[in-house]
């Protein structure tokens, strides 16, 4: 492999999840961010969407950066990786710094308003893994998005807090450092996921996403610029498969594989006189049911974890106010439907977050799938881009991003 690409000119995301393991490298040209290549790996080291063995997540690791160097013909150094699942949690924090005379606001006072609001007492177990400033206030004047300059006495950060589990964040790093890695940053998969798909004009007018994983699905609300609520819960794409496992009585491999072909999660598009043969199983004959049984066992579990988003909705004060809809990412949003279902449900425009922004993407990771990963490359192309020489300012540039 040629190293003649300068490692600082290259961004690396790793999404290091518990159904695959993926990697994708991009090349980072002036104004610009450019494919180079990708590589994935089933996951191994997973029980149930928690880390079991390190090791063999970081042998995942280690196959899809290899895959991935090999199609970009570079080597890589360090990555950004993600951190999602049901352990995700949030929550708004307030800091104030008086000056106590008014006076040009620099950046480093933004810097020390957003630190005190990073100063708040944890749960055991509890990791912050992105802060992410909302807005300012200036004297009590509220909704200032980047205030340097402007002249005020009291300076208020409003930041939202995302968590994770500690164990579970010190075991993906242990695992990837083993891979022989370096991390740059773990950034939340579902802020990732929006990063790579939404576009910032579409914030504004209000739009969450929701990120369905293999063992785990996360959502992320914004008003405007601001972060407003992420959740994790433990409906995901394995329940589908699962539940067409125990009704019609098949192994799993074959369940999913057959949800896979036939499958959709709305009934309203499913022909009455469609019938699929079933794999024999235990020397059983091969068997026969309707497709519409089938899916409406699908219809039922995607219903239900959309119930769950509108109640994460609700508890964000967003229910009524998504002017540009939802967003669908992860393997559990390529099930033929789930937009339509969500579209019931949740009673606001859906569609599926493809990555948006990057030179060259092929069209065969075109889908739903990869999103979360481009959107971790893309973030290290930004904190590269962005890096202040020898000073760390405290997560503001997840603030600054776009």
């Amino acid at each position: 492999m040629s190293s003649g690409q300068d490692s600082n000119r290259l961004a690396v995301g790793l999404d290091a999840g518990s159904a695959w393991t993926r990697c994708v490298i991009l090349a980072i040209e002036d104004n610009h961010i450019r494919f180079l290549g990708y590589g994935q790996a089933p996951s191994k080291g997973w029980v149930k969407g928690r880390i079991a063995d390190a090791q063999a997540i970081g042998e995942c690791v280690q196959y899809a950066v290899r895959e991935a160097e090999r199609m970009a013909r570079v080597p890589v150094e360090s990555v950004v990786a993600g951190i999602g699942g049901n352990t995700l949690q949030g929550f708004t924090s307030r800091g104030v710094y008086e000056f106590g005379r008014p006076r040009p606001i620099e950046e480093g006072d933004l810097s020390y308003a957003v630190h005190l609001a990073s100063r708040v007492r944890l749960e055991d177990d509890r990791f912050v893994v992105q802060m992410l400033p909302m807005d300012f206030s200036l004297d009590g004047r509220a909704g200032f998005r980047n205030p340097k300059g402007a002249v005020c006495a009291r300076l208020e950060s409003n930041v939202y807090i995302a968590t994770c589990s500690s164990r579970e964040h010190q075991a993906l790093v242990g695992a990837i450092h083993q891979a022989h890695l370096a991390i740059e940053e773990t950034v939340c998969e579902v802020v990732a996921a929006a990063y790579a798909s939404i576009l910032p004009e579409d914030r504004t007018r209000g739009v969450a996403l929701v990120d369905i994983g293999a063992h785990g699905s996360s959502i992320v609300v914004y008003d405007g610029d601001a972060l407003l609520h992420t959740a994790g819960m433990s409906l995901a794409g394995e329940h589908f498969t699962r539940d067409v496992a125990q009704v019609l009585k098949l192994p799993y491999d074959d369940a999913d594989l057959l949800k896979q072909e036939y499958g959709c999660a709305i009934l309203g598009l499913t022909s009455e006189a469609s019938y699929v043969e079933l794999p024999p199983t235990d020397g059983r004959a091969p068997r026969e049911t309707s497709r519409r049984y089938l899916n409406a066992i699908l219809e039922a579990r995607a219903e239900e974890i959309f119930q769950h988003i509108r109640g994460e909705l609700v508890a964000s004060g967003m229910d009524q106010s998504l002017y540009e809809g939802v967003v669908l990412t992860g393997g559990g949003a390529m099930l033929a439907g789930m937009c339509d279902v969500a579209e019931a449900i949740l009673n606001c425009n859906t569609r599926n977050g493809l990555p948006v922004g990057i030179e060259g993407w092929p069209d065969e990771i075109l889908n739903p799938a990869w999103t979360t990963v481009a959107g971790l490359a893309m973030y290290s192309a930004r904190l590269k881009c962005h890096r202040q020489p020898r000073k760390k300012m405290p997560r503001l540039m997840g603030f600054m991003m776009r």
